[in-house]
């Protein structure tokens, strides 16, 4: 078993992957793992050969499927983008396939991630800091995948040369106005910075969030499937949630407004009847 070191990334990966291509190791021959110590029984990569012999052609496509599934965290998320580049170099584009078990999880990890970014983009708040000399904005965010670096480029282009930096527990990235810095690991006084900075309009929002809560239309599952539970304690109306949800449980749903609003007084307006022609 041929034991096959790098620094995590990608790009790492990839100089590894065509080393192994250009000698012909197949998948099942090859143990990936980033940083550690090699086993008793593993035995090192291959060097690199002199000449790079035979020019390796990967389909510019499968490079994007391959860079965008990178960012899937699990234990073996480069054990399966070398079996489907494998497959691939041999003549099985079917690797790719969405019918096929390889590229069936391939796709999976490419949706995962996809729609972390977009929980990125949606559940991201940025808070302003008025003092120093450094971000004028700054965000605490906890992804499930690796897609900071990525995904972050998003707030780049809206938000114009307002500076601005995202921490994350592993990575972290700045915008100065003009160029994107990304960190791994992130700095700690990053993230002291995005976790202790406190929002100025925050108790404005959540007032105005619970005042356009609509209890009588709650559906649970949805609401926890479009704004997961693992992002609430990071959103100013996070601890709101919980709250308004057992209101709609306890009446207010069949009342469809909020108890404050309901119990107070008034008349109820019909239709008027038609005037006589």
């Amino acid at each position: 078993m041929c034991t096959v070191r790098f620094d995590g990334s990608y790009q790492g990966w990839r100089d590894a992957a065509r080393v192994l291509l250009q000698e012909q190791i197949a998948p099942h021959e090859v143990n990936w793992a980033s940083g550690g110590d090699i086993g008793l029984f593993d035995e090192p990569m291959p060097a690199p050969a002199a000449t790079d012999g035979a020019r390796i052609r990967v389909p510019r496509q499968l490079l994007d499927e391959l860079e965008m599934a990178a960012r899937f965290r699990t234990e073996h998320r480069w054990s399966l983008l070398y079996r489907v580049l494998w497959r691939v170099i041999q003549g099985d584009a079917s690797a790719r396939m969405a019918g096929d078990v390889d590229g069936s999880e391939l796709h999976a990890r490419i949706k995962a991630v996809r729609r972390e970014a977009h929980h990125l983009h949606a559940f991201l708040r940025f808070s302003p800091l008025e003092d120093g000399d450094g971000p004028r904005h700054v965000a605490w965010f906890e992804p499930a995948h690796d897609v900071l670096p990525w995904a972050a480029h998003h707030f780049a282009e809206r938000m114009g040369e307002n500076s601005w930096l995202i921490a994350t527990p592993d990575d972290g990235v700045c915008w100065n106005g003009q160029t994107l810095h990304h960190v791994r690991p992130c700095p700690p006084q990053w993230q002291r910075l995005a976790q202790s900075a406190a929002d100025p309009g925050g108790e404005l929002w959540k007032a105005y969030y619970e005042s356009t809560f609509n209890p009588a239309r709650l559906n649970r599952s949805v609401l926890q499937s479009n704004l997961p539970v693992r992002f609430w304690k990071n959103l100013p109306e996070g601890m709101l949630i919980p709250q308004l949800m057992s209101r709609a449980r306890a009446g207010a749903q069949r009342d469809g407004q909020a108890e404050r609003v309901a119990a107070r007084q008034g008349k109820r307006i019909g239709r008027q009847p038609d005037a006589d022609a």
